[in-house]
C-alpha cells in the first residue's frame, strides 16, 4: 500500500501582486501523472490547501478538477483536513459528494472522535490503512480562557488539548483495528508547529494560537501510530529524529526566501516490517531568483539571464554605497524586450535613509503586524519587563482575529 504526503498548497498564493495560477496548474498537472506513474493508493493532504479562506473561483476550479482527476485514476482515495488558513465550513460543504468519489475531507474537529477516522480499503477490498484525518485544530476547539491564566497556563492548557485530541482519535483508531482482526498501519494527520521546526523569513507560515506558544514535541503523539503527516511548516522535515514523523512541505516556494529549497512530495510504502519513506523532487514550474549587490553586479547578471533567455521572476536587492533613486526605472529599461519580470525591488540605502526618518517611505507591505505592534511599544518607550505580557495579548487578539474570518467565511 502506497500513501502520496503533501501539504500546503496554498492555491491562490499571490507573489506582489502576481497572480501563480499556471504555477499550481502545473503542479497539480505534475501530481497526479506522479500519482499515476507511482501508483499510489491513497493521497493524504495535510491542510492549508488554499491560502485563504475564501477562495477565487479559479482555486477552487484548479482544487475540484484535480479531485475529479483522482476520482477516475487507480489512486483509491483522497484524505483531505483542514490547516489554518483554510475555512473549514468551506472545505466541508461538498463532504457527503466528495465521499462518493472517494474523497474524505475533515475541516473541523468533531465532538466525537470516531468521525475524524477512517478506514480506507486496499486493492483487495479489504480494510487496508486507517488514517487519523485530523485537521488544524483551533484555539477555541481545545482551550478555554479563564480569568488570571499566566502565559505558562495558557501553553499548557493548549498543549495538553492536542495532545488529548490526538490520544482520544488514536484511541477509537485503535478500537476500529481491533475490529478487523488486522495489524493494518495507522496514519495520523495533523496541521501544527513541532518544537525545533525549521522555518526561513518571509515564507508566508501564520503564526498558531498565541504568538507559536504552543509548539509540541514528538512525544506527545501516541506511539499506535506509524506515519504521521503533518502540515503547516514549509520545509521537509523529520520531527524528532524519527523518519515516520514528517513534514512534507510546501510543494511550492511560497516567496523568494524559499526559493532555493528543493520541494517534494513524500511516498511512504508499507508493508511487511517498518514503512519506507521517498523523497520524490517537484519541478520547479517558475523560477525565482534573488539578485543582490551594487549596480555593476545586479546589471551583469540580469544581462547573463537574458543570454539565457531565462522567464525567471526576480527580487533585486540593491547593496549600492549610491543612492540609486531611480532604480525600478533602470531596471525596466534593462530588463524591456526579456522574458524577465522584476516582481519585487529592495533598495537598502533608501530603505535605510526612510528608517533613519522614521520610515516614511517604507510601505505596510514591508511589515508584518507583529512588527508594527513591536514598533509601537518602542514608541512608547514600553519596558523590557512589561513587553512579553503585551505582545503575548497582541498576538492571543490577532489569532482570535484569523480565526473570526475562518468561522465567517
Amino acid at each position: 500500500m502506497k500513501v502520496l504526503h503533501t501539504s500546503d498548497w496554498h492555491i491562490g498564493r499571490i507573489l506582489q501582486n502576481h497572480k501563480r495560477y499556471e504555477e499550481f496548474e502545473a503542479f497539480l498537472d505534475w501530481l497526479a501523472q506522479t500519482i499515476e506513474e507511482r501508483e499510489i493508493d491513497i493521497i493524504v493532504v495535510s491542510g492549508d490547501i488554499f491560502d485563504n479562506t475564501t477562495p477565487s473561483n479559479r482555486s477552487q476550479e484548479l482544487y475540484y478538477h484535480f479531485l475529479c482527476r483522482m476520482a477516475a485514476s487507480k489512486c483509491r482515495h483522497v484524505v483531505v483536513t483542514a490547516g489554518n488558513h483554510d475555512s473549514p465550513s468551506f472545505l466541508n460543504a461538498p463532504k457527503e459528494l466528495l465521499k462518493a468519489l472517494n474523497v474524505h475531507v475533515t475541516g473541523n474537529i468533531s465532538e466525537n472522535p470516531e468521525d475524524e477516522v477512517i478506514t480506507l480499503s486496499g486493492k483487495n477490498g479489504e480494510p487496508g490503512i486507517i488514517v487519523c484525518a485530523v485537521p488544524y485544530l483551533r484555539d477555541r476547539d481545545i482551550r478555554r480562557s479563564e480569568e488570571g491564566e499566566s502565559i505558562e497556563d495558557k501553553e499548557r492548557i493548549l498543549i495538553d488539548g492536542i495532545k488529548k485530541h490526538f490520544r482520544d482519535v488514536c484511541a477509537a483508531a485503535e478500537a476500529r483495528r481491533k475490529e478487523t482482526g488486522a495489524r493494518i498501519p495507522i496514519v495520523a494527520m495533523g496541521h501544527l508547529y513541532a518544537a525545533g521546526g525549521k522555518v526561513v523569513d518571509g515564507d508566508g507560515v501564520r503564526e498558531l494560537y498565541i504568538g507559536n506558544l504552543a509548539q509540541v514535541g514528538a512525544d506527545i503523539f501516541p506511539e499506535s501510530i506509524d506515519y504521521l503527516a503533518l502540515g503547516h511548516l514549509h520545509i521537509e522535515q523529520s520531527v524528532g529524529g524519527s523518519e515516520f514523523v514528517r513534514y512534507s512541505g510546501s510543494p511550492l516556494p511560497m516567496g523568494f526566501a524559499e526559493a532555493a529549497q528543493e520541494k517534494c512530495v513524500l511516498e511512504v510504502e508499507f508493508g511487511p516490517g517498518v514503512p519506507s519513506v521517498k523523497k520524490i523532487p517537484v519541478p520547479c514550474f517558475q523560477e525565482l531568483k534573488t539578485l543582490k549587490g551594487d549596480w555593476d553586479k545586479i546589471e551583469s547578471e540580469i544581462r547573463a539571464l537574458k543570454k539565457q533567455s531565462s522567464t525567471a521572476w526576480l527580487e533585486v536587492v540593491y547593496e549600492g554605497d549610491e543612492i540609486a533613486s531611480s532604480l525600478s526605472e533602470r531596471l525596466e529599461e534593462l530588463t524591456a524586450g526579456s522574458k524577465l519580470e522584476i516582481v519585487r525591488t529592495k533598495n537598502t540605502r533608501i530603505i535605510e535613509r526612510a528608517l533613519s526618518r522614521m520610515h516614511v517611505e517604507e510601505t505596510l507591505d514591508d511589515l508584518e503586524p507583529s512588527d508594527v505592534f513591536l514598533r509601537c511599544l518602542n514608541a512608547h518607550n514600553v519596558p523590557e519587563v512589561q513587553r512579553k505580557a503585551l505582545i503575548t495579548a497582541y498576538n492571543e487578539a490577532l489569532s482570535s482575529l484569523f480565526e473570526e474570518d475562518v468561522a465567517a467565511a
